[in-house]
């Protein structure tokens, strides 16, 4: 039986770049960033609150996963924010997207009251867009 989750993928223009969106703007926590050859690495950040999971940022380029033409679709995807999406919680959501807000974090929706808590939603710096909640 499965017993949890342990990585989860976010698919990435720029490793470099989602970097340091990931770790100086939203306080994620590096667990891994280990070379693999052919200028890959495996990099993996995670919150410091859920530090077993980690997202693992994966570039989008020609290689091991994607063909020429597949990895030209995903970023075309990516970059109009119709590919990734995922949900983050916070305690403070007023606090928390002001302190997102002036480090530069793109939001698309400000805090708003929704029937299931207070919700707002952010890019992050590839064009993936990403729940902001905190639960009523």
């Amino acid at each position: 039986m499965i017993a949890r989750m342990s990585h989860v993928s976010v698919f990435v223009l720029s490793q470099e770049s989602a970097f340091e969106f990931y770790v100086n703007k939203l306080g994620f926590k590096v667990h891994t960033d280990a070379p693999m050859g052919e200028g890959l690495r495996w990099l993996t950040v995670t919150s410091p609150e859920q530090p077993d999971l980690e997202i693992t940022l994966i570039p989008v380029m020609e290689g091991m996963m994607f063909t020429k033409e597949s990895a030209a679709t995903m970023k075309d995807m990516i970059q109009k924010g119709t590919f990734g999406f995922g949900v983050f919680e916070c305690k403070d959501i007023y606090a928390t997207y002001e302190e997102l807000k002036a480090k530069g974090v793109e939001f698309i929706k400000e805090p708003k009251k929704e029937f299931y808590g207070i919700e707002a939603l952010f890019k992050d710096d590839s064009g993936n867009w990403f729940s902001l909640g905190q639960k009523s």
